[in-house]
């Protein structure tokens, strides 16, 4: 996730500072090929301010693409929720291997140490709270994912990947100590909790919402196109045909807001999980 100030905001949220889930403020100095953003694009994904990074690229500010899924071929759809949409990826999670998905807190920030925990154990409450047919429990040892804290003056919140081939989340949340405050009280856990809840969302296969034109969110970003090998999209049955203004899969958020999972975010969870 990334934060940015702007001085006119038309969009949905009604604040002037944002935060995304994406590294994008921070302009890709590296070299990419064209033969690479052209994969990128081609999954469906941003190829503005691509990022090459140890295990593959940075796109779209948080989320991590392998070099194995730039060369994959999907038969599998995407889903979508009306204009506004959720997308999942090619990968879920699969039930049947990971009912039960472990998630553990190993971070290198003593300072942050109380306020990320809190957070955690609140952003596992959310998800299990709906029921679902995958559940995440906290562990110290034997972890599938593990939420991590680094240090960067940029505009990165956070970052994470998606499923793999067979089926396992995504196994590393990196959240960037930089913009998070280190009090223990409900307003800044809510936030946290936020954040690390779109990260776990993307370890489970959730896209942004506003994939398509993520100025919806943001205040910036184009129609990224469709995918053109086989991202697709199914609409899920019961949602709405306009936005989605509080889906916590959008792809940015305003400093410090609480976005728990709304209607639509619920219904999204419902038909994957």
């Amino acid at each position: 996730m990334k934060k940015l100030t702007l001085s006119i905001i038309t969009v949905g949220l009604l604040v002037t500072s944002f935060v995304s889930c994406k590294k994008d403020a921070k302009q890709a100095t590296n070299s990419v090929s064209q033969e690479t953003l052209t994969k990128i694009q081609n999954l469906g994904f941003g190829s503005q301010e691509v990022q090459k990074i140890a295990g593959g690229y940075l796109v779209e500010g948080d989320i991590i693409l392998t070099e194995s899924e730039l060369n994959s071929t999907s038969t599998s759809p995407n889903m979508i929720i009306a204009q506004e949409e959720q997308y999942r990826t090619f990968n879920l999670v699969s039930i049947s291997k990971h009912p039960v998905i472990k998630i553990a807190l190993n971070n290198s920030s003593s300072q942050h140490e109380a306020a990320f925990s809190a957070a955690l154990d609140e952003a596992i409450r959310r998800y299990n709270a709906e029921n679902l047919q995958i559940t995440f429990q906290r562990v110290t040892t034997g972890a599938d994912i593990t939420v991590v804290a680094f240090y960067e003056n940029s505009s990165t919140l956070g970052s994470a990947g998606f499923p793999t081939s067979t089926g396992a989340p995504y196994n590393q949340i990196q959240m960037n100590t930089y913009h998070y405050s280190t009090v223990v009280d409900p307003t800044n856990t809510n936030y946290i909790a936020t954040i690390m809840s779109h990260e776990m969302g993307h370890c489970i296969g959730l896209r942004h919402t506003d994939y398509m034109r993520r100025s919806y969110s943001c205040g910036y970003g184009g129609n990224e196109g469709q995918a053109k090998n086989g991202v697709g999209a199914v609409q899920i049955p019961g949602t709405p045909s306009g936005p989605d203004a509080n889906s916590w899969m959008l792809a940015c958020i305003g400093s410090g807001v609480n976005r728990p999972f709304n209607a639509n975010d619920k219904i999204a969870l419902g038909f994957l999980y």
